[in-house]
């Protein structure tokens, strides 16, 4: 199935999910000045989708997760220049998270030319994922404060019109199977349902503690590549992993 394919209807279903929540809500709508930070980071967003998404394909998943989640350094880095002043223990568990997913993403290079250029190119994706998460967080965290679900309904309307000027050019072919529009359905509504979370978090709470929390989903894509592919999870992997949730356990003492 074609990536774009993917992309398009499950950004669809969260377009749907936004406009549903804001109509029948009846939520002001705020200005564009205020709109313009989201809809900014839905475009990084589905950029940063598309990579992540690709590189989960042709790389391997224990390693692509990880480092895509250190984009939450963008957000930390904006929270603190704003303002964010989180206590030591907090920022202890910060650290300690973000480098439990610098060794979770270690991984000895595979052999054979094109498998080291494959695995190349994987962490590159990983990497521009890194960096449009970062963005989409930052962004989403800025229009959030006039309006949550306005926030999301930019943020979906601008990775949409992007998706639709894309797939006018490539013309993917779209599944047909009902059972298959369900799934990517079911996608498109859980992003949009953890996107929505996250929003509501950062009004709640510090962007640069939020943000980082938010990056730790390598621990489930790590644990359910080992039980469904039946991926390896090398030692330092596994310390990895142990010390990005020993950070979650002292940031969640801290906050």
């Amino acid at each position: 199935m074609h990536l774009l394919a993917v992309l398009t209807i499950s950004q669809a279903t969260g377009l749907a999910g936004a406009v549903v929540v804001v109509a029948v809500g009846g939520h002001s709508m705020p200005s564009l000045s205020d709109l313009w930070p989201a809809a900014v980071g839905g475009i990084a967003g589905i950029i940063a989708l598309g990579a992540f998404y690709r590189g989960l394909a042709i790389g391997t998943m224990s390693i692509v997760a990880p480092i895509s989640a250190t984009g939450a350094a963008v957000p930390v880095l904006v929270g603190l220049a704003t303002g964010d002043r989180p206590g030591a223990l907090v920022m202890a568990g910060i650290v300690i998270a973000v480098v439990g997913v610098v060794f979770a993403a270690r991984e000895d290079a595979p052999e054979g030319s094109r498998a080291a250029a494959v695995a190349r190119q994987s962490v590159l994706l990983a990497l521009v994922a890194a960096l449009g998460f970062g963005t989409f967080f930052v962004g989403l965290d800025a229009s959030a404060d006039a309006d949550v679900w306005w926030a999301l309904l930019a943020a979906r309307v601008a990775s949409f019109s992007l998706l639709c000027v894309a797939v006018a050019v490539v013309r993917p072919e779209l599944p047909r199977s009902p059972r298959t529009l369900g799934f990517i359905a079911a996608i498109g509504a859980g992003d949009l349902a953890a996107n929505a979370c996250f929003a509501a978090a950062t009004n709640e709470g510090l962007l640069s503690v939020v943000s980082v929390l938010a990056s730790l989903y390598p621990v489930v894509t790590v644990l359910l590549a080992r039980a469904v592919l039946g991926e390896r999870v090398r030692r330092e992997q596994g310390l990895g992993i142990l010390a990005a949730l020993a950070g979650v356990a002292l940031i969640a003492s801290g906050a």
